[in-house]
């Protein structure tokens, strides 16, 4: 069964993409992102980009060593994912899907 069929909701995923600016890096990792969130989780994912440059105390509060560095916040456990997201396979086992 399927989270609908059996009556519960599906979870929304709280995500957080973290980003050093607007490098070719940095623009991989967030469309590679939001391409998976949107075939696997549409309509229930939040993506929220932090761009570092712009924030840099949200990496000491998020505890983030490198960048790209994608964070799971819902549904627990919370994931960390580093890298430009480019293996999709990766990022899909790293969120659990």
């Amino acid at each position: 069964l399927t989270e609908e069929q059996d009556g519960r909701s599906p979870e929304t995923y709280q995500l957080r993409l973290f980003i050093a600016g607007i490098t070719t890096r940095s623009s991989r990792a967030v469309t590679n992102v939001k391409q998976v969130c949107e075939e696997h989780l549409p309509g229930r994912y939040q993506l929220l980009v932090i761009d570092l440059y712009q924030q840099p105390h949200l990496a000491r509060e998020a505890q983030i060593v490198a960048v790209p560095t994608l964070v799971r916040d819902a549904p627990p456990p919370v994931r960390r994912i580093v890298g430009d997201m480019s293996d999709k396979e990766r990022l899909l086992a790293g969120l659990d899907l």
